[in-house]
């Protein structure tokens, strides 16, 4: 798998586990997918993303968005 689909992955398990949090112990989880839906969004536009460097470096290889 490349960094680039690594990063969708983790950030729609953490939207998922977000949202069920959510319904079934606090509201507040509520606010780490919105975290999780602003970081993609930057992510767009910057091309930075924390948990790609992340990934670069424990050697997964790159992809086109994240090179």
């Amino acid at each position: 798998m490349s960094v680039d689909r690594v990063v969708f992955a983790f950030a729609g398990v953490m939207i998922i586990l977000s949202l069920a949090l959510g319904l079934l112990v606090h509201v507040y989880w509520f606010a780490l997918a919105g975290f999780v839906g602003l970081n993609m969004f930057q992510a767009a536009f910057t091309g930075f993303c924390p948990l790609a460097i992340l990934l670069k470096k424990i050697g997964v290889k790159p992809g086109a968005a994240f090179e």
